[in-house]
């Protein structure tokens, strides 16, 4: 079941209207057994894992806060831990834990096994979350849940169950503790939010990924300005298609009087590297600096920035590596790291640069930097071979094979007049919510006024809004 289907408006429609019509202590279990029926909706051992998950880290979850002032509780957590990674690492990896399967059981038909294994949706973001859970329990930051019904709602509730955000145990689990009652405020809040979600991926995203998407897959047969093209608005697609999703997600959550974590804030004005993290897919960006990173820098504190600078590189690795084996992932996480790294070497250098060109300028050119060298990264990312990423990279130039029609991509005039208006509404809203109260202004309006425009901006999206693909970039991670 995916957001953009009439199976999932249906669900929501139902659960929204029986939320708010039941009483308060059962809209709880509602909300669990809508989640039960969205993630088992996809398949149904999807559902039993994501269960076995829960469950496991549930009662670990207790066992460890029981024994923590005792001397084996280190190693109590450390095998809790292990066996939410291996879980993951088997089913993220399959194709090679069969193959160790196959060599510790020669007797097994591995080719079959490896049909049968399907890596469960939204598993490595339920995983992260139950490893912050138990962390958290371990280090004592607040006491392990003990109602089975709000726990196993925090970790599958379905609007955030494929693609995150990835929550904190304290934050999501207080809300459902304490249900908010109905709030009109809430309820249009999310629905706008919701609505810049759709207007992100049926308007950007879904209007450039299938131009990109082709000159991913032919890269040895396109042209130079292709392949530059390409890397530019790869961002582009994945800000929108991600970013969007999290806007559904988000608001949606909002209606149900639930805030979950948010996960972009214009990462596209970011004047460095490190910014750009703090900005981009915020809610894994920081787990990632809470439970590896700064664990790692108190390991390497002795090695002083040199420490840090290790802790910095293994940390993006990883990062990498957790989108996806093989080499091009791992690089992707090397290059983020190897930027950060430098930009802690060299802090100096933007200083410099505004005393020589102006504040203005100097921001300017950091902005375009930044984004230039993510768009670069980005081509491991989405290359899984490393030597297509670096023919890819090699191969970018102004060049035209016939004419500069080639600049589009494959996309006619008017596909690239919508995704360019709509990108450039997406930017300058961001922008102006940032500086101003636009939604406290707009509500000021007057009513006529209000739905004029509400009923306008639908009006346009049911128009020119591109409802074909409805997967989400993100789901396959």
């Amino acid at each position: 079941m995916q957001f953009l289907s009439f199976s999932f408006l249906a669900l929501f429609t139902v659960c929204f209207i029986l939320c708010y019509a039941l009483k308060g202590r059962y809209r709880n279990a509602l909300l669990l057994l809508a989640s039960g029926v969205f993630v088992g909706w996809f398949h149904l051992p999807f559902l039993i894992t994501a269960v076995v998950v829960a469950l496991y880290t549930f009662f670990m979850g207790q066992w460890i806060e029981q024994r923590n002032n005792q001397r084996p509780v280190k190693t109590l957590y450390i095998v809790s831990i292990v066996g939410l990674i291996g879980g993951w690492l088997f089913f993220h990896y399959s194709s090679f834990s069969v193959g160790v399967i196959h060599s510790l059981l020669p007797f097994t038909n591995a080719g079959t096994l490896a049909d049968k294994i399907i890596v469960p949706l939204g598993m490595s973001f339920y995983t992260f979350q139950a490893i912050g859970y138990l962390t958290d329990i371990y280090w004592q930051e607040y006491r392990a849940e003990r109602n089975p019904v709000n726990f196993m709602l925090y970790m599958l509730f379905f609007m955030k169950f494929l693609s995150g955000p990835i929550e904190r145990g304290d934050s999501m689990l207080e809300q459902l503790k304490n249900p908010k009652p109905f709030d009109y405020t809430n309820i249009v809040s999310g629905l706008k939010l919701i609505f810049l979600g759709l207007f992100k991926k049926l308007l950007i995203a879904n209007y450039i990924s299938p131009s990109t998407d082709m000159m991913f897959s032919s890269v040895h047969e396109i042209s130079g300005v292709q392949l530059l093209m390409t890397c530019l608005l790869y961002p582009v697609v994945l800000y929108a298609d991600f970013s969007g999703y999290t806007d559904i997600a988000v608001g949606g959550a909002r209606m149900f009087g639930i805030e979950l974590s948010p996960n972009f804030d214009r990462p596209f004005v970011s004047k460095s590297t490190s910014e750009l993290w703090r900005r981009w897919h915020m809610s894994l960006s920081f787990w990632v600096r809470d439970y590896l990173y700064i664990p790692l820098t108190a390991a390497t504190r002795s090695w002083r920035e040199w420490g840090i600078y290790l802790s910095l590189i293994v940390t993006f690795v990883l990062l990498g590596v957790w989108h996806g084996a093989g080499w091009a992932f791992a690089f992707y996480g090397f290059i983020q790291g190897f930027l950060i790294c430098c930009e802690m070497r060299f802090p100096h250098f933007s200083q410099r640069l505004q005393k020589m060109v102006g504040a203005p300028v100097a921001s300017a050119f950091m902005m375009v930097k930044t984004y230039l060298l993510f768009a670069v990264s980005l081509i491991f990312f989405r290359l899984s071979s490393f030597s297509d990423a670096l023919y890819f990279l090699r191969n970018i130039s102004f060049e035209v094979e016939h004419s500069w029609k080639e600049m589009n991509i494959g996309m006619s005039d008017n596909t690239a007049i919508v995704a360019g208006i709509a990108l450039v509404l997406v930017l300058v809203y961001e922008y102006l919510s940032s500086k101003k109260d636009l939604a406290g202004r707009f509500q000021r309006l007057p009513v006529w006024l209000r739905w004029g425009v509400y009923y306008l901006m639908v009006f346009l999206l049911l128009l020119h809004g591109k409802f074909g693909a409805d997967n989400f970039i993100y789901l396959q991670f």
